[in-house]
């Protein structure tokens, strides 16, 4: 089947056939034609399987069948999305695949000045792509209204609701009033507080799209694990850098000091890196991202922030430099690779305290990582399975604990030391009595008289 077989307007064939799109995959064959009848769509789909082109066709030509109002025109299509990254991902699109038409799309989102968005909107908005946080700060002001919204598209659900953005996607709904809307909702994953939300915008007789089940990963990606100490991890990542086949890496951290230790240290080798988190400027974060995509630097050190709605095309390896704590972000990290059709690598470094993690992942995902036995590196250290923290021993590190008297043995007793009996003059010397250590007195049998007593 191709996209012509799907009932797409030719100038949205045309734009597609410009992007090299040719043959739809599983979640646009189903959801494109279902979502095109004006039914309400479920889609669940792994990272990187073409969510955005199965909401954004059906978008683009319902709006272009529908005669714009005259005068300013009032903002029919908003898409909600959990980051930034994401966001200008979908609004590049929206604008790829509408190049033959003259639907206006906007982007809002939050992390540099609101200035330019205003202007942006001020001259017509057909389809709003946007951050909960600064969609409703902008509809707070006045510079946005949501009444005539008539198509509403709720993208990574579950990532929105793990990022704490419950309350704003619901502040957004009410602001939508209740104007008769389609909603196509895609999700990644089907957690209990997904199924709440779908009850509650989904009409009854919506259509679900499943082209995979929860939690899989792409079949396309190989994965391995690689046992190492932690004090190690540094100089694996450095010998799997020297790999002709790793063009560019994709390295998730645990931590944001993580990220920026691990793209200085690769600097320090000569390693062109760069790293991305939460607590840089959406212009860095986006400078970052676009030497990435330009192959200006050959390593992205990034946190979870980056581990969904990042589209990097033929991106070679994902590198888990710490194993997340979450078995679906490890999905959505290695993700990041194997997209539309193509191979990819994800190596994992597990440390001993790691293991537990590696475990849950493995359940997750229905089957064993391979371990890696060309390890340069191997662990030393033995793996703490389920150990909490990871922490075998006590506070004390190596050294033995004090033994206490009560836990010596017994039947041993202790023999009195012979010592000469002290003086006032040494007891001076030696220091106070509160100093010195407390002599223990022998008990004496019983019925047994004090010596230098005579018998009554």
């Amino acid at each position: 089947m191709e996209f012509r077989d799907l009932g797409i307007d030719n100038d949205l064939l045309r734009a597609l056939d410009d992007a090299g799109y040719t043959i739809p995959t599983p979640i646009q064959e189903k959801a494109i034609p279902a979502a095109l009848s004006g039914k309400d769509i479920l889609g669940l789909a792994q990272t990187g399987t073409g969510k955005t082109c199965a909401f954004a066709i059906p978008i683009l030509q319902h709006l272009k069948k529908e005669e714009r109002l005259p005068g300013f025109p009032p903002i029919r299509s908003l898409i909600l999305t959990p980051t930034r990254e994401l966001a200008i991902q979908i609004y590049d699109s929206f604008l790829e695949y509408a190049r033959y038409t003259d639907i206006r799309c906007a982007l809002v989102y939050g992390g540099v000045s609101q200035y330019t968005q205003i202007e942006a909107l001020g001259e017509g908005v057909d389809v709003l792509v946007a951050t909960p946080g600064r969609l409703n700060d902008l509809c707070g002001q006045g510079f946005i209204d949501l009444a005539d919204v008539e198509l509403f598209i709720l993208d990574e659900a579950d990532r929105m609701l793990d990022m704490g953005f419950i309350d704003d996607v619901r502040r957004i709904i009410q602001r939508m009033g209740d104007r008769e809307k389609q909603t196509l909702l895609f999700s990644a994953t089907m957690p209990k507080e997904v199924k709440s939300l779908v009850e509650e915008l989904l009409h009854e007789d919506y259509d679900r799209v499943e082209v995979t089940p929860n939690s899989t990963t792409v079949e396309a990606i190989d994965q391995s694990v690689f046992f190492v100490d932690r004090e190690n991890k540094r100089k694996l990542l450095l010998w799997v850098l020297r790999d002709p086949m790793l063009t560019s890496a994709l390295i998730f951290t645990r931590t944001k000091s993580g990220a920026d230790k691990v793209a200085h240290e690769l600097n320090r080798e000569r390693v062109g890196a760069r790293s991305i988190h939460g607590d840089k400027s959406q212009l860095d974060r986006q400078a970052a991202l676009n030497s990435f995509k330009e192959r200006k630097i050959r390593v992205l050190v990034a946190t979870d922030i980056a581990a969904r709605g990042l589209d990097i095309s033929e991106l070679s390896h994902v590198i888990n430099y710490d194993v997340p704590n979450e078995p679906e972000n490890y999905v959505h990290r290695i993700g990041r690779t194997g997209r539309a059709g193509h191979g990819g690598v994800a190596l994992t470094f597990c440390q001993a305290d790691e293991v537990p993690y590696l475990r849950t992942i493995e359940r997750t995902i229905g089957k064993e990582v391979p371990v890696r036995e060309d390890n340069p590196y191997p662990m030393q250290e033995k793996p703490h399975e389920g150990k909490r923290n990871g922490r075998g021993r006590s506070r004390r590190g190596s050294r033995p604990r004090r033994a206490s008297r009560d836990n010596r043995p017994k039947n041993v007793t202790e023999a009195p030391e012979a010592s000469a009996p002290k003086t006032e003059a040494t007891n001076k010397k030696e220091g106070s009595s509160a100093c010195r250590p407390r002599r223990r007195r022998r008990r004496r049998p019983a019925g047994s008289q004090p010596q230098g007593k005579a018998e009554a």
